[in-house]
């Protein structure tokens, strides 16, 4: 039968199987915490359905768990970090109080991320700053995934992005898509409940199209960007953004297949942030609610996060209930 978890009992959970499975105690919180906002808010494609991926990833030895990230004060508007080959949420947290000190000061910042290893939903990166009232903007390169423009062959990856921005006494507005049609995590969810994909998520190794999840993911298939060339430009631009500014590999230098049983993309990450109160002239804060409104009269009836808080709030009265296969899941780990 299902069984129901706090938000912390399910934290403590997850940083144990972490620390079980080579991750430092210092790394192992961030990590848990992406995951464990994700099953929170009901984002079950980058939740516990990840974990596994993560585990079996520190066995094949290509990502460091204990890795201690670098962090540069590159200029004086940019961080620059290196990962050291370790997952990207511990680089992000080390990297964060310089960050929020540069855009405070000069109204804008960015930080590049490199070496690291990005395996979870963007918009857990970026809500606590827009939280603290900046506007948050991140870019996640990956792994080779998806055939672009007119390409016989995959080059990008599903290239993530995610964007946040503060309101006043309200949560923050907070989206984060790929720019493929369907993100990964959402093939590995199908792939798992034994579902086919809609119609236009990809095609096979032979280019023609199809609904077997299995065969984008271990069938030499590849994901199509969603809008033809726009997402195709966008992943292009994602690529230069989080891949070659931030100095990490790109998506077609992927040597993750040399390292059975890694799933990670080890790539780069760029967040930009900006303090909107630092625009000359800004009414941020007295206007951005009058487009939301404006959003809302138009027939608009929820805006993007606005299902996750509601979940939230949910999880965070009554618990996060867990499937029996989750459950058995986390024994199995622990074990």
């Amino acid at each position: 039968m299902p069984q129901t978890v706090s938000v912390d009992e399910l934290t403590a959970l997850v940083i144990d199987v972490l620390i079980r499975h080579g991750v430092s105690p210092d790394n192992a919180g961030p990590v848990a915490d992406s995951v464990v906002a994700c099953e929170r808010d009901g984002t079950a494609s980058h939740g516990l359905l990840r974990l596994q991926g993560y585990v079996a990833t520190l066995k094949s030895g290509w990502a460091d768990g204990c890795a201690v990230p670098v962090v540069e004060d590159a200029a004086p508007g940019l961080v620059a970090t290196d990962g050291a080959n370790g997952f990207a949420q511990p680089a992000l947290r080390a990297s964060a109080s310089l960050l929020c000190d540069k855009a405070r000061y000069q109204g804008i910042a960015a930080v590049a991320i490199r070496d690291s290893h990005h395996f979870g939903a963007v918009w857990p990166d970026i809500e606590p700053f827009a939280a603290e009232g900046f506007i948050a903007l991140a870019m996640v390169n990956g792994r080779r995934r998806m055939v672009a423009w007119d390409g016989k062959r995959k080059v990008l990856g599903t290239s993530p992005m995610g964007f946040a921005c503060p309101r006043p006494g309200k949560l923050p507005l907070v989206w984060d898509q790929a720019s493929s049609v369907m993100a990964q995590g959402d093939v590995l969810l199908a792939a798992q409940r034994g579902d086919r994909l809609p119609e236009g998520v990809g095609v096979d190794a032979d280019g023609k199209p199809t609904t077997d999840p299995h065969s984008l993911l271990d069938g030499g298939g590849s994901a199509l960007p969603f809008g033809g060339h726009k997402g195709s430009s966008i992943a292009l631009m994602i690529e230069v953004m989080a891949g070659a500014l931030a100095g990490g590999c790109f998506g077609f230098e992927d040597r993750s297949f040399e390292y059975p049983g890694a799933q990670t993309s080890k790539a780069g990450q760029t967040l930009i942030l900006i303090d909107p109160s630092r625009a000359s002239g800004s009414r941020y804060f007295e206007r951005i609610e009058s487009l939301f409104t404006a959003l809302a009269e138009s027939g608009v009836t929820r805006l993007p996060g606005d299902r996750r808080y509601a979940r939230r709030e949910r999880s965070l009265r009554h618990g996060i209930e867990l499937s029996e296969h989750q459950r058995a899941q986390l024994n199995e780990l622990l074990a």
